[in-house]
């Protein structure tokens, strides 16, 4: 009982003195100054010599044992107190706001070797996603919300995934290329001095944007932005110093003058500012440089006949006037005026397109019998077309190609637009870039413009007396099923059936139309829901009861001098079929194919007639690949004139 007895009182004394001892320690511990320094993070260590720890802490530290050196870094530094005497810099990265891949990171070297300063530089963000343009947003998911709110967009650089530092800096010393007269480009030569002094200029001020001392003080923040647009408007388009106004010098020491107001209210971190103008600079020029090549060159080849294409209407031509008249007729003509039947029209002067629009409606339908086609094309392509649906037949499908110079009621006492199209001034606004008159934009450098068969959607009830209800197909869609039914949709008293295209901001009606001009702003609402061309359902019994066609000369008269829309089809569509479109499923009709690599597949798959609209055509080298085999399967390649003229998938 007496060694039982001692072993309690022993445990029991252990249990009451030892959390004694513990708190005995930490206590001394804690009030010891040197020992706290020694043991304690670096974040507490630097509390004692006055620095905030909250400010150290804005962006977690975490470990990256390998980064590559960014394209762009946009710092913030907070101003600090003045009783503060740490000089490690307060690094906050910046919001990314209008161009692709910005990174927002510090390189460190590759064998992990840091020092204390290097650490804070050591955060990297990652993309939330992009915008319609292709911009990315970053965030920080740490910082504290009132940092986050200080964050803004400081410049707008194109993404480049790796930068050395001698490409940046020699890429300060070259401009742009600029394409030739006929359309080579110019080797790249030095920019003028003053010219490329204002751009560094403009891309440090915007970087002092960004900034948390500077976007502390809104009175100075208001100054540098005026000066900032003072020099732009210096700036404008100018190329060389000459082109700059008298009053450039003294735009631009005013903003050096602020900028030195605003370099003083920041700790110096001018190496980095030096590094960041040179990679910023540097993705500025390459960006314009290639955008403007990618421009004319995809105009270039839009606007280019292949070897092919130019090769098979001659072939087709020669075979047609060696043929008998007996054989250049098309069977079923009794058919084309039957209005129980199912018809399409199709404008085109490309045969290859007209084929593969007529080969997958007839493939996909369930009664090819049943289904007639109207195709008219112009005099150069007449006989050409006529001999490939000779020799091609649509399987039981009716056919019917006709010539537009065989229109004689369409002229130009009748109709509006097709005087326009003949007059000079119209020639010389889309081809004549000399005239002072003309529109230098590279997307009306294209002949289709100045064609009638682009307007001959406008004329469907005068050029078919007899039908009802018609379907109208572009020549570049491809029909994947079966269409009969669109036939039967009650359009609800509407003319025109329409896949709306609302999802997409450059579908927008203030888009297309000038809403400066008051006729524009009176009578449409610049954010209506537009749509597109391609694939249609029109109901021409009620296109003759509303008078449609009469509603369209007018607008046309209104804008002979281009002041309400300046091209194409569709600014005419929207005006003359406005509360009058019947709204289709998306499903009918999937756009972008010509210009969008990125169309859903699962949309494809499930869409009914799919629109390569854009300059990418599936019969072009450029092209997009992955959409191409949708077009090229309803072609067969084995042809005679397709091989003679070595047209291949």
């Amino acid at each position: 009982m007496g060694r039982r007895r001692s072993v309690l009182l022993l445990l029991l004394a252990l249990t009451v003195l030892s959390p004694l001892v513990l708190y005995t320690r930490r206590l001394s511990a804690a009030l010891n100054p040197a020992i706290q320094r020694r043991d304690l993070p670096g974040e507490i260590a630097n509390q004692v010599r006055g620095v905030k720890a909250s400010k150290l802490n804005a962006l977690s530290l975490e470990t990256v044992s390998s980064l590559k050196e960014p394209v762009g870094i946009v710092f913030s530094e907070e101003s600090r107190e003045s009783g503060s005497k740490s000089t490690e810099p307060e690094l906050l990265l910046m919001k990314a706001g209008e161009h692709k891949n910005r990174v927002l990171s510090e390189a460190t070297a590759a064998d992990g070797a840091r020092s204390e300063d290097e650490d804070l530089i050591e955060q990297v963000t990652s993309r939330e996603g992009e915008g319609d343009d292709g911009s990315t947003r970053v965030s920080l998911d740490q910082q504290q919300t009132t940092m986050a709110s200080q964050q803004r967009s400081v410049s707008e650089v194109s993404s480049l995934e790796s930068v050395s530092e001698q490409t940046s800096v020699s890429v300060l010393e070259e401009s742009s290329l600029e394409g030739n007269n006929d359309g080579q480009s110019k080797t790249a030569v030095l920019l003028d001095t003053r010219i490329r002094n204002i751009r560094d200029l403009l891309i440090k001020a915007k970087v002092y944007l960004g900034l948390g001392a500077i976007r502390a003080n809104p009175q100075y923040l208001r100054d540098l932005r005026q000066r900032i647009r003072e020099v732009q408007k210096v700036l404008g388009d100018a190329s060389k110093d000459s082109d700059l106004p008298k009053n450039a010098n003294e735009k631009m020491k005013t903003l050096e003058q602020t900028l030195i107001k605003g370099k003083q209210m920041q700790d110096d971190c001018s190496l980095v500012v030096k590094k960041l103008r040179a990679m910023l600079h540097s993705a500025e020029e390459q960006l314009h440089a290639h955008k403007k090549q990618t421009v004319f060159l995809t105009q270039l080849a839009a606007k280019t006949l292949p070897k092919g294409l130019h090769c098979l209407p001659l072939r087709l031509a020669n075979e047609y006037f060696s043929l008998d008249p007996g054989h250049q007729q098309f069977p079923n003509q009794e058919k084309l005026d039957n209005p129980k039947l199912y018809h399409y029209a199709l404008f085109s002067d490309n045969i290859l397109a007209a084929a593969v629009v007529v080969n997958s409606t007839v493939l996909n339908a369930k009664h090819p019998s049943h289904h007639v086609f109207h195709i008219v094309t112009d005099r150069l392509n007449y006989a050409p077309m006529r001999m490939w649906f000779l020799s091609n037949p649509p399987g039981k499908a009716t056919i019917e190609v006709q010539n537009i110079e065989e229109f004689t009621w369409l002229n130009a006492s009748y109709s509006p637009v097709l005087k326009q199209l003949e007059s000079q001034s119209m020639i010389d606004y889309y081809f004549r870039t000399h005239r002072a008159n003309s529109d230098s934009n590279l997307k009306y450098r294209n002949p289709k413009y100045l064609s009638i068969l682009n307007h001959l959607r406008f004329y469907l009830p005068e050029i078919y007396p007899k039908l009802h209800k018609i379907v109208f197909l572009d020549d570049d869609v491809v029909v994947k099923k079966d269409l009969t039914s669109l036939w039967s949709i009650d359009m609800k008293g509407k003319v025109i059936g329409v896949v709306e295209t609302c999802g997409e901001s450059f579908h927008r009606f203030d888009r297309y139309l000038n809403f400066s001009n008051p006729v524009i702003a009176k009578n449409f609402d610049p954010h209506a829901c537009g749509w597109a061309f391609g694939m249609n359902v029109f109901d021409l019994a009620e296109w003759r009861q509303q008078n449609i066609t009469e509603i369209y000369h007018s607008w046309q008269k209104l804008n002979q001098d281009r002041l309400l829309w300046k091209l194409g089809t569709l600014p005419p569509g929207l005006i003359t079929f406005w509360n009058k479109t019947f709204p289709l499923n998306r499903s009918w009709h999937v756009l972008g194919l010509g210009y969008n690599p990125h169309v859903s597949s699962r949309d494809i798959v499930r869409a009914a007639v799919i629109h390569y609209n854009g300059n990418m055509k599936p019969w072009l080298e450029i092209g997009l690949p992955k959409f191409r085999n949708y077009w090229s399967t309803y072609l067969d390649y084995d042809q005679p004139f397709l091989r003679d003229c070595n047209i291949n998938p």
